[in-house]
């Protein structure tokens, strides 16, 4: 079995520096630093991570805990997450919080217990406990897309600026009737993408209503129910935003329910473009959030975290993107 002696001497180093490498405990040039690397891979040195561990604290491994590992935008992000922690020597720990509270608060208890230098995490709708438990643990952590706590670092997409693009694409089409289609009640994403549409509506000097927003758009299938409900009103809307993707194929399919047409007879525009928005008829407008700049930036502030626990906390806010396409027009 390869030694670390032999690393240094493959590598023209000191043992000691090798350390420095492996360990990431000191600064050590890039250069430097890429010889121990190949040397490690020519000889096959392998470190022992467990003896490492208990000397450094350190276990080289992140929790990664979040809900809906299957919807294509957290997917977006896991891998952006994997891929960063991945070229920073990081291990990732991935575990589905299920979005309910306990199971949340029972997942990042265990991460701690497995000794992960930090965690990242999309809290749930009620995420006081796991919240506090983390801040008192003092567990290095990074709240992703939903914002609710400025104790911890947090990234995260501009909603406000997100509703404020679908709500002037809206107007630009002459719609002065919007209804909404939210996410679900409690989430800190639900409530800033409300208070976004309100405040978009006002720019225009359109009063909102109440009546046209929905909330509960966890699943499909109450979007769907959201949609017939704004549908129903005795003053229907003319044009429909969705806040997330699955508020927008659960709206696609209310609308297809009742016999209408995007946009003939109704327009859609939603928040979370995804891959096959391309291939609905229409093709849907929607605003793209920075998946993968989200994943990449969360990495980053943890491993800032991990380094220097006491150091400013920073929320993070990412521009999104309007991808104008075919499912908004002149209202009917």
């Amino acid at each position: 079995m390869a030694t670390i002696v032999e690393v240094a001497r493959l590598a023209g180093v000191s043992v000691s520096t090798v350390s420095h490498v492996v360990n990431r405990t000191r600064y050590v040039a890039p250069a430097t630093a890429r010889l121990v690397t190949e040397a490690i891979a020519d000889i096959g040195y392998q470190p022992n991570t467990i003896a490492r561990s208990l000397k450094t604290a350190s276990t080289s491994s992140v929790g990664l805990a979040i809900s809906a590992i299957s919807n294509p935008y957290f997917s977006d992000i896991i891998c952006a997450v994997e891929a960063e922690c991945a070229r920073l020597g990081l291990m990732v720990f991935l575990s589905d919080t299920q979005d309910d509270p306990d199971t949340e608060l029972a997942v990042v208890q265990a991460l701690h217990r497995r000794r992960v230098d930090g965690v990242i995490l999309a809290p749930s709708a009620a995420p006081q406990r796991t919240l506090d438990h983390l801040h008192a643990s003092r567990v290095p952590c990074v709240l992703i897309d939903r914002l609710p706590d400025a104790r911890f670092d947090q990234v995260g997409v501009d909603n406000a600026g997100a509703m404020r693009l679908l709500v002037d694409h809206a107007v630009a089409f002459g719609h002065r009737r919007i209804g909404f289609v939210a996410g679900h009640p409690g989430f800190a994403t639900t409530l800033e993408r409300i208070e976004g549409f309100r405040a978009a509506l006002a720019a225009h000097g359109l009063a909102f209503d109440p009546a046209t927003v929905a909330t509960g758009s966890a699943t499909t299938a109450a979007a769907a129910a959201a949609a017939h409900a704004l549908l129903s009103l005795p003053s229907p809307p003319s044009l429909i935003v969705t806040g997330n993707n699955l508020a927008t194929i659960g709206a696609m399919r209310a609308i297809r329910e009742r016999g209408l047409a995007v946009p003939a007879d109704l327009s859609l525009v939603g928040l979370d473009d995804f891959e096959w928005a391309d291939c609905f008829e229409p093709r849907l407008t929607l605003v793209a959030q920075p998946c993968e700049e989200i994943g990449r930036q969360a990495a980053a502030l943890l491993v800032e975290r991990i380094a220097r626990p006491d150091g400013p906390r920073q929320t993070v806010r990412l521009p999104p993107a309007l991808r104008p396409r075919a499912s908004c027009g002149s209202p009917a």
